[in-house]
């Protein structure tokens, strides 16, 4: 089965180097293919015998399984921009953390073109795994499309033939996990301009003894330091999809926010040139967290004249 990545960021280069590990050929495209980003994308293709094209179109044509890992936003525009050029019957895997009513906007796109639409609910992080994540299967053809995910390497599990289900699965998570992450970033940040943060994680650890608070700090930080905007996107689709089950999504919006703010810190070189080796690296969370406060120190407004009336 001939395969059609859409997006060779981080998750579609892991994808790639698995499947071309097992001697799968392997189509990608990517919107950055052009830009200063484009360059290692290119090398990393050539590396791994991976044919790049210019377009969505050109990229699905002949290919029986379309992998869609691109940011949330742009889940339904890609499912728009491909669904011309599939393939009778191909199934199009959506990977993007998207809402259920968007994985249900992109899933009439893929299936008027002819296509098979296929949701795909990633559970955890993707780099510890690779194409072994922990990946949840949804809509009508999930269960035809899992013994060739199988057979590629992937580790797949149905959870419903009805769409949205999957998706929702994870957002709900999400709003936990990336609202720990924000919440940890603020809370470890805020202790540590008061000097109090060993006594907070010394609390934490009395509370909450299985999680060695450090160690998922400095993880945390390492994390929406490097892919704060792709994260901060995923949030506003999982306050999308809160938003969807009536509720106001007041803790998904400011997850949202904060993961862009950490976003923006990180493109004006706060925590050292993008692109480096040792760029969202550090093992002490301390260490990240002294250079926000030293930027919003540094950023603060003086303090406003006093009316002399």
């Amino acid at each position: 089965m001939r395969v059609a990545l859409i997006g060779y960021g981080e998750v579609g280069r892991i994808l790639a180097e698995d499947l071309r590990a097992a001697d799968v050929a392997v189509t990608a495209v990517d919107h950055k293919l052009h830009a200063e980003a484009g360059e290692p994308m290119r090398e990393h293709a050539l590396l791994h015998g991976v044919v790049l094209v210019d377009s969505h179109v050109e990229a699905v044509r002949r290919a029986g399984l379309v992998i869609s890992a691109v940011t949330a936003s742009q889940a339904v525009p890609v499912a728009a921009s491909c669904a011309p050029g599939l393939a009778a019957d191909a199934f199009f895997l959506d990977f993007n953390s998207a809402s259920p009513g968007a994985k249900i906007r992109a899933a009439g796109l893929v299936n008027d073109a002819g296509g098979r639409y296929v949701e795909g609910a990633v559970m955890t992080s993707i780099p510890p795994y690779r194409i072994r994540v922990p990946l949840l299967l949804g809509g009508p053809d999930a269960a035809a499309l899992l013994p060739h995910l199988e057979a590629l390497g992937f580790a797949p599990r149905l959870a419903s033939a009805r769409l949205g289900v999957a998706s929702a699965t994870k957002m709900c998570r999400s709003v936990m996990i990336k609202g720990l992450e924000a919440m940890v970033i603020e809370s470890f940040t805020a202790a540590r301009h008061y000097g109090v943060e060993d006594a907070v994680i010394a609390s934490l650890r009395e509370t909450f003894p299985g999680i060695d608070w450090e160690q998922q700090a400095s993880y945390f930080f390492q994390r929406v330091i490097e892919h704060g905007r792709r994260r901060s996107e995923e949030v506003r689709e999982v306050a999308e999809t809160v938003r969807e089950a009536g509720l106001t999504p007041w803790s998904a919006d400011g997850t949202a926010e904060r993961q862009a703010w950490v976003a923006d810190l990180a493109d004006a070189g706060v925590f050292g040139e993008r692109g480096r080796p040792d760029f969202a690296r550090n093992a002490d969370w301390r260490l990240e967290a002294d250079r926000i406060l030293a930027n919003v120190a540094n950023a603060a407004d003086p303090a406003p004249a006093r009316n002399a009336g």
